[in-house]
């Protein structure tokens, strides 16, 4: 008994570090380990990049929303540029 248990305790872990060593690399390299996981950090990278431009855009679209509440300028420069309007007295010439 004394040899069947000194051999049993040192082949349960044997056998744990062998089966370990199988099924690690096959869960690494299975199609839900580590290609995938590549595949998400590339995604969120992207994700993330253009999270970064939406909020330059935003903060952009806020300093417009701002001047325009603001800068009379601003008001001027729309109604002229994008609505067509002029001054009275104001001639307008077309090329």
């Amino acid at each position: 008994m004394d040899r069947s248990s000194s051999a049993l305790t040192w082949l349960v872990p044997f056998g744990l570090l062998v089966v370990a060593m199988v099924s690690v690399p096959l869960h690494l390299l299975d199609a839900r380990g580590l290609p995938r996981y590549r595949a998400l950090k590339a995604e969120l990278a992207e994700v993330d990049a253009r999270n970064a431009d939406l909020a330059r855009d935003n903060a952009a679209l806020e300093r417009t929303i701002e001047a325009l509440r603001t800068d009379p300028a601003s008001v001027e420069h729309i109604a002229r540029d994008q609505l067509g309007m002029v001054r009275p007295g104001e001639l307008v010439v077309q090329f």
